[in-house]
């Protein structure tokens, strides 16, 4: 038998997970605690984790919460729908639960490292924008989720909240207004997935690097697994129990080569992107904060416009952006035959039911794809207008894959965008697709995996879960109290206070 660094062809796992990103690694995590005698292997094709969407300056690292993101409150009807972002809000703090509680047994190290306080703006310009924020204020400030939830359209607050987009500005011309809670975080999910990934492999799962899963196939009750040494080109086979498909914009088609029917009709709609990025420390003392603003007509949620600080190893640089962008990848390191190769018999009504009903986003990115430096200078002076182009670079943001999900007949598919969670049917399988909140909300989605994928063990895992998520089996949306507490606990913990 040849050796794959120790792994022989027949070894069996219980679990295993592909890709090492924020998924991979807080399921592990979550099932190390659980099940602390079950094996784990991990693998990840490039050479070290989180190198694709969890990379720090491939997302917005905002610990997306709601607080400020607006395509989460919609306009419905002439009223503000926050039904998305008291979810979305909900979902994230299991996530500061899940971390506090890594960071009590030791299994997270150093907060600082990937968590900071920084707070998050919303930013309306015109009367339009200022009425519909002014609403959305009036009904997110009445809920307990969203403390000390602020609103000004006076000039003079906003040019002490955000003196660098201040600056310049014609505030007769066009008034503007904002609302803000302090209490928000700027994230790096690549420190996170390291410090998780540093435990793993303390505690016994194993984690190999460079070796591409090129094949799934069911193996009775579980699964042979093909992997492929990516520098020598070796092919080895490992069994597992399970597996969880954490591989970004490769998960579709992965789950698909194993046959899942749960994607039988799926498609995937890759959306790249780009950042403008300054490290000059005089702007950024000036804005220390993230802003959101309204998306244009057409954008995908991931281009919503935002200048963001961000904190990554301890320094301090501002984002703008992202631009959006098209890529027949679908993945930043993936194949420019990515997009063709998916197409298959089964999803093409879905491609050309996207083709036909989103000329809007097509406009957008075409639009996009074909604007220059100056191009998107002009765009950035929206927010800031005095931005010098010499402060400023490009930063190609990560690749995106919306969902594509299939409709029935006669209707066609439609372009998802979010995070989706996909499972066989005997829960021997899943995968994560789509795009944000994505790794904000991380926890959550494999809380809603252990459900689906292992119901029968929730009732005896109920006292490590409850340890995991102290608000486990509670409403936060309706139970204020809970919520209180569990607040002040992960402050604290996550050193945010």
């Amino acid at each position: 038998m040849s050796d794959l660094d120790g792994l022989k062809v027949g070894d069996e796992a219980d679990v295993l997970l592909i890709g090492a990103g924020i998924m991979s690694a807080t399921l592990s995590a979550m099932l190390r605690d659980l099940e602390p005698g079950w094996s784990q292997i991990i693998f990840e094709r490039l050479d070290g984790p989180a190198q694709e969407s969890s990379y720090p300056l491939n997302n917005a690292g905002t610990g997306h919460s709601a607080l400020c993101e607006l395509n989460y409150t919609p306009e419905i009807g002439g009223k503000v729908d926050v039904t998305k972002a008291l979810a979305i809000n909900e979902k994230f703090q299991l996530s500061r639960q899940f971390w506090s509680h890594q960071l009590e047994t030791g299994q997270l190290s150093d907060p600082k490292a990937f968590i900071n306080p920084v707070p998050h703006v919303s930013f309306g310009q015109g009367e339009s924008q200022i009425d519909y924020l002014r609403r959305r204020y009036d009904v997110l400030s009445q809920n307990h989720m969203f403390p000390d939830m602020q609103f000004s359209d006076d000039a003079s607050v906003f040019s002490e909240k955000l003196p660098l987009m201040a600056k310049g500005r014609d505030f007769e011309s066009e008034p503007v207004a904002i609302s803000w809670i302090d209490a928000g975080t700027d994230i790096n999910y690549g420190a996170l997935t390291g410090q998780f990934l540093d435990a793993a492999t303390a505690n016994g799962t194993v984690v190999r690097y460079g070796h591409e899963v090129i094949n799934l196939k069911r193996d009775g009750s579980g699964w042979k697994v093909t992997v492929r040494n990516v520098n020598t080109g070796d092919k080895q086979v490992v069994r597992a129990r399970f597996v969880f498909v954490g591989a970004g914009g490769y998960a579709l088609d992965l789950l698909r080569k194993g046959g899942v029917p749960e994607v039988r009709g799926y498609a995937g709609f890759p959306i790249s992107g780009l950042w403008l990025r300054t490290a000059n420390q005089e702007l950024v003392q000036q804005h220390q904060a993230k802003v959101y603003g309204k998306a244009k007509v057409g954008a995908p949620p991931m281009s919503v416009p935002h200048l963001d600080l961000r904190v990554i190893e301890g320094e301090q640089s501002l984002l703008f952006g992202p631009y959006g962008g098209w890529s027949p990848k679908f993945l930043k390191k993936g194949s420019y035959l990515d997009l063709f190769k998916s197409i298959r018999p089964d999803n093409t009504p879905s491609y050309l039911g996207v083709a036909a009903t989103n000329f809007g986003l097509v406009k957008y990115l075409v639009e996009e794809v074909f604007k220059d430096f100056d191009g998107r200078m002009e765009t950035l002076r929206e927010y800031y207008p005095d931005a010098d182009p010499k402060d400023w670079d490009t930063v190609v943001a990560g690749q995106r894959v919306q969902v594509i999900k299939p409709a029935a007949a006669p209707a066609f598919g439609s372009l998802e965008f979010g995070t989706a969670l996909v499972n066989d049917q005997d829960g021997t399988i899943a995968g994560i697709l789509g795009a944000s909140p994505g790794a904000s909300i991380t926890p959550a989605a494999m809380l809603e995996l252990l459900t689906r994928c292992f119901g029968e063990r929730m009732i005896g895992w109920s006292d490590k879960l409850r340890a995991m998520f102290p608000s486990y089996g509670k409403s936060l949306k309706t139970d204020a109290a809970a919520f209180q507490e569990q607040w002040d606990w992960t402050q604290k913990t996550l050193d945010l206070v």
